[in-house]
């Protein structure tokens, strides 16, 4: 219950967020029930609510469990993330961000950066990437 509480807080910040590229695709309608999660691997998991990872633009719910932390990395494509639940530090460009529901922010121009959740809950982010989905782990 928790969670459908959660995405209705994030609903209007997410149509705001998604306005342009929803204005291009079908309607989407989805209960939280209704979501198909993919484990990407490390406990992470997604569930995409349109578009596709892999090919292009999309749309989608990522989990990272209780205590992740991500290695230095960056993705190629362009995103724009809405923490939903759970607690973050984000580490990008020399600075510590501490987030929690609500925050947003958007990590463009492969700008590497690292995740920590904080706390003792998964954290849940909504995000829209402008091209195909990848990591690409700092050398």
């Amino acid at each position: 219950m928790a969670f459908v509480r959660q995405l209705r807080r994030f609903a209007s910040t997410a149509l705001l967020l998604g306005a342009p590229l929803l204005a291009q695709a079908d309607s989407v309608v989805q209960t939280p029930a209704e979501l198909k999660w993919k484990d990407m691997g490390n406990g992470i998991k997604a569930a995409v609510v349109s578009g596709d990872m892999d090919k292009g633009a999309s749309r989608f719910f990522l989990k990272y469990p209780v205590g992740m932390v991500t290695p230095l990395h960056h993705h190629d494509a362009d995103h724009y993330v809405t923490v939903i639940s759970g607690s973050i530090t984000l580490s990008t460009g020399g600075k510590d961000h501490k987030l929690g529901p609500g925050a947003y922010f958007a990590l463009t121009k492969k700008a590497p950066h690292i995740a920590k959740v904080e706390g003792k809950e998964e954290a849940l982010f909504f995000i829209q990437a402008d091209s195909p989905w990848n990591v690409v782990m700092a050398k």
